[in-house]
């Protein structure tokens, strides 16, 4: 039933956001018809679990959105400048980073997020590293993108055997 409510809660305030429709009662009883109609079709399909709504990353995401961020305004800086400059710096490097995540909404949020920055691909995820592309040496620091994945960690609920 948590579970229920969160994704209930999520959708609704999704809805509302996207849609800005605050002052008009018809829409917003189709606007919660629907809401509860997805809510009960995720149920009735059983994706309602730990990874379908990962309740265990709540609580640290949004201090994680904030911080992440900050990093693709940095990133994109440096791609930026890369991209305008008269003499391209470019040196394309694949680097391996290891993952500190241990859900796998956690290495899927890891995984995203690298791709996400400016500059780094995800190419390939291994049992204990992530295979990435980056595009400088600058960009290609394994030890920056293990702090991203520690980040995620830090905040993670470790599943129960």
């Amino acid at each position: 039933m948590g579970r229920q409510l969160i994704l209930a809660a999520a959708l609704a305030i999704l809805w509302l956001l996207l849609s800005g429709y605050f002052d008009k009662p018809l829409l917003l009883i189709f606007g919660a018809l629907s809401i509860l109609l997805c809510v009960y079709l995720a149920a009735r399909s059983g994706v309602l679990d730990e990874e379908g709504v990962p309740s265990g990353l709540m609580p640290g995401i949004f201090a994680y959105w904030v911080w992440l961020t900050g990093e693709i305004g940095k990133a994109n800086i440096m791609v930026a400048r890369e991209a305008l400059a008269v003499k391209p710096r470019l040196s394309p490097k694949v680097v391996q980073v290891p993952i500190a995540a241990k859900t796998n909404a956690g290495i899927a949020t890891f995984a995203n997020s690298i791709t996400l920055t400016p500059g780094t691909v995800s190419v390939n995820l291994e049992d204990d590293h992530i295979l990435v592309h980056a595009l400088t040496e600058e960009l290609a620091d394994p030890s920056g993108m293990a702090e991203m994945g520690r980040h995620i960690a830090s905040f993670e609920k470790k599943r129960d055997a």
